[in-house]
Formats: structure tokens, sequence, C-alpha cells
């Protein structure tokens, strides 16, 4: 009888938010989480929570604009398990506000693209030889609706008259990367797909925790429910290239 193995889940940004969603309801499920964190505090105590909620779970010490830190969780997760079944590209930062493109600071932009897109590369370059050892495997990115080129220049949509240059020209870099890997690796095993979680009730970009829920914003657990639900599809599962949210799927 052949032994199954087990899942191994990396999420980035994992100590709160929609991060922290994703990690309870995967590891529910089943699944091995490795809490990516930056804050160490934060993130031991977001694992003292999932172990409390009978989640198998563990802090790893990762700030993605750290290639340091990036370095070093890969070789404790090549000790520690030997492979990577799924890598959720979680860790994201909103910094512009919604200032005019020509007022906005590129110095405010750099910062977001240090973390969004720079940051996701390097970690996704990093585990990709785990992944590789644990195929089929899994790389989520999370992305925006916001990032999407097609609903920014569509006059129908409520995104077309949004501005927020660094955030949205980070998340449409993202869906790059997802488009670029997804065909490089698709003969390795591992597919990529990108994920918008819609406009969620979480302290992102500044919003105060403690702040009336507007018309229209929804739940952590409905914001973490497609990465969940991609997350949750068999390994060897072969949708890859796709930009998907709860209702369907994306423009790019």
């Amino acid at each position: 009888m052949t032994e199954t193995k087990a899942v191994i889940t990396l999420i980035t940004g994992a100590d709160k938010g929609i991060g922290f969603a994703t990690a309870q309801a995967l590891g529910k499920k089943g699944q091995q989480i490795l809490v990516g964190a930056r804050d160490q505090q934060r993130g031991e105590q977001a694992v003292a929570r999932l172990k409390t909620a009978g989640v198998a779970a563990t802090f790893i010490q990762l700030d993605v604009t750290d290639k340091a830190q990036i370095k070093a969780a890969v070789a404790r997760i090549k000790v520690d398990y030997g492979y990577l079944s799924i890598l959720i590209n979680n860790a994201g930062i909103a910094l512009g506000s919604h200032l005019p493109a020509s007022q906005m600071s590129t110095d405010t932009m750099r910062q977001e693209f240090d973390v969004n897109f720079f940051g996701l590369v390097d970690v996704t370059q990093a585990m990709i030889p785990l992944l590789k050892a644990g195929q089929p495997a899994k790389i989520i990115n999370v992305s925006s609706n916001m990032g999407s080129l097609g609903l920014a220049s569509d006059p129908n949509s409520r995104f077309y008259k949004v501005s927020s240059l660094g955030y949205q020209a980070t998340k449409a870099s993202v869906d790059f990367a997802t488009i670029l890997l997804s065909k490089e690796l698709v003969t390795e095993g591992i597919t990529v797909n990108s994920v918008n979680p819609g406009w969620t009730a979480t302290n992102f970009g500044g919003r105060p925790s403690d702040a009336p829920k507007p018309a229209g914003m929804q739940d952590v657990v409905t914001g973490a429910a497609q990465i969940v639900k991609m997350a949750s599809l068999p390994l060897d599962d072969p949708q890859t290239g796709t930009f998907t949210e709860n209702e369907g799927t994306l423009p790019w």
C-alpha cells in the first residue's frame, strides 16, 4: 500500500488577515501549514492560534524582501520536510492611497514593488527546487482585480476610475509572472495561478482593524475562499495560468 505524502503548504504573510484565514482553512483540511511571517512574535502567535484550532502549523521567519531570510527558509524546509507541495504568495502591501498617477511618488511605488512583485518572484524562484521535489505541486499568487488591465480600461467597469498606480502596477506584474511561470513550469508538474481575494475587511492598506465595514466589503473567510478552493484541488489538477475569483474568471 502506497503511503500518501503529506501536503506541505507555505503561505507568506500568514500571520493575519487573508493569509491567516487561508492557513486555518487549509490546515483544517489536513495540510501541514508553514506560517511565513516577517514579524516573529506575530508569526508565533498565529501558529499558537492555529494549533489551538487543531491545525498542524510551524512558524517560518520570512520577510519576502530579505534574501537571506528567504535562503534560510528554503534550507529549513528542505531539512524539516524535504519538499514543498503548495506555495501561496500572499504577502503584500498597499501604500499609495488613491492619488492621481501624475502625483504618485515613485519612492512609494518602489516599496510596493519590493514586496508585491520582487519579493514574490524572489520567494518563488527560491522555492521552485522544493516544489519540484514535491511535484505535483502548486503556486498560487494572490493578485487583485485592481491589477486587471481589462477591468481598468473598461468604461463599464467599477475599476475604470480607480487610480493607485503603484499597487495596480504591482498586481499586473504579478499576473504576468503567473503567465510566464505557468508556461515554464507546466512540464515540471507545477501549476501556477493568480487569485483575486476581493475587497476584504482586514487592516490591509492601513485600514484600522476596528473600522466599520462599508457596504460591499466582505469578511475575511469570503476573501480567502477562492485561494482555499484552488489550494484544495488535487495537486495534479492541470488547471494553470488562470486568474480567478469567487465569482469566476477575471480578464488579465
